[in-house]
């Protein structure tokens, strides 16, 4: 039976939390009356990620584990959303910042209304940040105002890892990727990036409409975030979107 509603997590040294975050997504889904797929991608882990996921796979068919090389969390959330196979396709962080029982309230806004595409936000009426330290904040704020003048206008947070779309959008938008699509390159380094940036850029400009969902949102504790040269980094990304599509590759 086809999926009614795929879920992309994708996967980098979670060892210690993997086993806990698909056992909640698996209790929340198994009590829904839809058929349902779960995608862990996992990013060329160097733990026992892949290791802990198999075990809790056993008889789960539901559940597929994609190895991928190391080539960053952009590249893998693509190769799950394009192998997903749901008429929504959701991609969700490991952790699990955003409880996955919010997704009842994405799906209403693409099933009920013209949305295509439903974005956690962290921002605005609503929203609620959990524990996060004010340096973190203060970064992400930062960030937000250069996408806003660079590149995505409209947009209060782009960054937040709780992501729903339509097949038809979901297909078109990461089909398209460039700067995190088929030209990346493996990496040695934990990298996240601003592949969000590039996601949502597409969508805008291929006519989707995004409904931005406040969400309350818990601060996870995680070594592979340098905030510094990782903002440098995803600096560099929006430039390259912009750059891009001056080019015209997005056309």
């Amino acid at each position: 039976m086809k999926p009614y509603l795929s879920v992309v997590i994708p996967t980098y040294n979670e060892e210690a939390g993997i086993r806990q975050s698909l056992a909640r997504v698996f209790a929340f889904l198994e009590g829904k009356d839809y058929p349902f797929e779960v995608l862990v991608v996992d990013d060329g882990s160097e733990d026992k990620t892949t290791a802990v996921a198999e075990e809790f796979f056993g008889k789960r068919p539901e559940l597929q584990l994609i190895k991928n090389p190391h080539k960053g969390k952009g590249f893998a959330v693509r190769t799950g959303v394009l192998a997903a196979k749901g008429n929504f396709v959701l991609f969700s962080d490991a952790d699990l910042s955003t409880p996955i029982e919010d997704v009842d309230r994405f799906l209403m806004w693409l099933r009920d209304h013209d949305f295509s595409v439903a974005i956690a936000s962290r921002e605005g009426f609503g929203s609620k940040r959990v524990d996060e330290p004010w340096s973190r904040h203060f970064l992400g704020r930062g960030f937000n105002f250069l996408v806003q003048l660079l590149v995505l206008s409209g947009i209060n947070d782009t960054q937040c890892g709780f992501k729903l779309f339509t097949k038809k959008a979901a297909a078109d938008i990461f089909s398209r990727l460039y700067i995190y699509g088929e030209r990346v390159g493996e990496i040695k380094h934990a990298y996240m990036g601003a592949f969000d940036v590039e996601v949502l850029f597409l969508a805008k400009k291929l006519g989707y409409e995004i409904k931005e969902v406040p969400v309350t949102w818990q601060y996870a504790e995680t070594q592979r975030l340098n905030p510094v040269l990782d903002s440098w980094r995803m600096f560099l990304d929006i430039l390259r979107v912009r750059i891009s599509d001056l080019r015209g590759v997005y056309k």
